[in-house]
């Protein structure tokens, strides 16, 4: 479980090993910080969350931000698209998607964390959030497309 959360996030296989490390080690520091009030699989993947964010933090990298009326790619949900792949494609192709997309993305869709959350866990603005999950869906839905074509 853990190392899917880092695979979501990190750009390749050995990246996500070397995230899972520091994430281990993250949770073992802390884990005197655990209240029992709540699921421990919670807390683990919490941890894990947010030392993967860490890691993609101290890149130092800018997540490029678009106003969301500049987005012009609508995404309209289809689950039967996303049903004929299995876990281990979709992760590839998320790993394909520019950091600060796979990032809201992540946030967003697989962790459930609103919009506002999601600025400020990364420092964007709301609507860079909106923007670049909406890209983000956009960027996905052509690999899956593609990948469809390829099969026919």
């Amino acid at each position: 479980m853990l190392f899917s959360i880092c695979l979501r996030y990190a750009s390749g296989w050995h990246e996500a090993e070397d995230w899972l490390q520091d994430g281990l080690v993250r949770i073992f520091a802390n884990l005197y910080q655990y209240q029992p009030t709540g699921a421990f699989g919670a807390w683990l993947r919490r941890v894990m969350v947010n030392s993967s964010l860490e890691q993609l933090r101290k890149r130092k990298r800018a997540f490029s931000t678009v106003e969301i009326g500049e987005v012009a790619v609508t995404f309209e949900a289809d689950d039967n698209l996303f049903a004929k792949y299995r876990e281990e494609a979709l992760v590839r192709m998320l790993q394909q998607l520019p950091e600060g997309y796979r990032a809201v993305f992540n946030l967003y869709v697989m962790e459930e964390y609103s919009h506002h959350e999601i600025g400020e866990m990364l420092g964007i603005a709301e609507s860079a959030s909106r923007s670049q999950l909406s890209r983000a869906k956009a960027m996905l839905r052509k690999m899956l497309e593609k990948s469809m074509r390829a099969e026919i």
